[in-house]
């Protein structure tokens, strides 16, 4: 047998094995990803099946999809742009609403400039992979999103990850490192995905100016979430300016897609003609670049909803530990609910579903065995109706599966 088909053997029985473990969860309705719905996304949704669930795994914090005001400036950018960019923004792709949308971010998140990317996974990969070489060091939280993973791995930096939160493990790291690399940059999650529980960012400010590192943060889920006007982890701690990189997205709390850093003009400009994302992906589409615009206005001027979602989380997750559930240790619009196992993760999510409440397990790989859980997320637009409907099917699984 060649060398070639060895390894083409190899990688059938990975696919193998995966589709073994596929089979067998759709044959026990267990399988719970890539369900499909109909129409917008907001508190409630509408099922292939036409059954309408109450929706409890949407970053959309805000509830703005089908906001008038988003949805007029979508079309009318269509009209006048078109539905493409026509190319990489370094060339043709760049028009005056991909300009537009850059300076809203920098006014909203008080930087000097903006780079917006196609994602928010390839944002985190190109500040990463520009900005580092073999002759500097990146650590991160262990918990840190896969994309900083990646983009750490790709970087050709040597990389460390410190303990979650752990201030004193992060500082041990540095401390045995010192004087042996060019620069130094920390990177961490505002808001951790899969646990709720956010960054310590006066600490990590203080680590940063005592050991000349760089501090990046990843505010995909702080952004119309966190502080009393949704500005992020910044407002929350009252530490403006605190955040050397900025890293958000547009497509959580924001309903459009894409990504952005945000930083002084040189860091931004250097990024534009030297990270890969930025020089070899196509601009954001125009409807997309127009309903980020109008989707930051839309967060200034109606901050009742900021206060709504920061209400409505901190009665949910009381009224879960109420009731005898593991939140774990949010404090967002994140609400982990721990079980620990992954069967019964899967029934719960089941009983769940055929009790009208949209949930997402997550297990391992995604988080450690023994961690299994299901990932909750608030919304300004869930009513005291939809949280007492909540409570009340969350209460019967839990008891009918031994949970509480």
């Amino acid at each position: 047998m060649t060398e070639s088909r060895q390894f083409d053997d190899a990688i059938n029985a990975r696919l193998e094995e995966f589709d073994a473990r596929y089979q067998m969860l759709k044959h026990i309705d267990r399988y719970f990803y890539l369900q499909p719905v109909v129409g917008k996304v907001n508190n409630r949704v509408t099922m292939a099946d036409g059954r309408e669930l109450i929706m409890l795994a949407s970053y959309s914090y805000l509830g703005l999809m089908g906001h008038p005001d988003i949805e007029a400036a979508a079309k009318k950018a269509v009209d006048e742009y078109g539905t493409g960019a026509g190319g990489v923004r370094l060339l043709t792709g760049t028009t005056d609403l991909h300009e537009r949308l850059e300076a809203r971010i920098a006014k909203y998140s008080k930087r000097e400039d903006v780079a917006v990317y196609s994602s928010g996974f390839l944002t985190n990969v190109a500040i990463i992979t520009a900005l580092l070489t073999p002759k500097d060091m990146v650590v991160m939280d262990k918990l840190d999103h896969a994309s900083i993973v990646d983009g750490c791995m790709l970087s050709g930096a040597r990389w460390r990850t410190f303990r979650h939160n752990d201030m004193n493990h992060l500082e041990s790291i540095l401390r045995r490192a010192k004087g042996k690399y060019e620069s130094t940059m920390i990177v961490v999650d505002s808001v951790y995905s899969m646990d709720g529980d956010m960054c310590d960012l006066p600490a990590l400010r203080r680590i940063c100016d005592e050991y000349g590192a760089r501090l990046m943060v990843d505010e995909a889920h702080s952004v119309g979430a966190l502080g009393a006007t949704g500005r992020g982890i910044e407002e929350h701690f009252d530490m403006e300016g605190s955040i050397d990189i900025k890293m958000g997205t547009l497509s959580k709390a924001i309903p459009s897609v894409g990504g952005y850093v945000a930083g002084d003009h040189k860091m931004i400009n250097y990024l534009k003609h030297n990270s890969r994302p930025f020089i070899f992906s196509a601009g954001l589409p125009p409807a997309q670049c127009a309903s980020a615009i109008a989707a930051l206005d839309v967060i200034e001027n109606e901050p009742q909803r900021i206060q709504r979602l920061q209400a409505v989380q901190g009665e949910y997750a009381r009224g879960l530990m109420e009731l005898g559930f593991n939140t774990m240790e949010t404090s967002t619009a994140i609400v982990p609910v721990h079980i620990g196992d992954e069967m019964k993760t899967l029934d719960l999510t089941h009983k769940l579903f055929e009790r009208g409440i949209f949930v997402c397990p997550i297990v391992h790989p995604a988080v450690p065995k023994g961690t299994e859980r299901l990932r909750t997320c608030l919304m300004a637009t869930h009513t005291e109706e939809d949280l007492a409907t909540i409570f009340e099917m969350f209460e019967k699984s839990g008891k009918e599966l031994g949970i509480i």
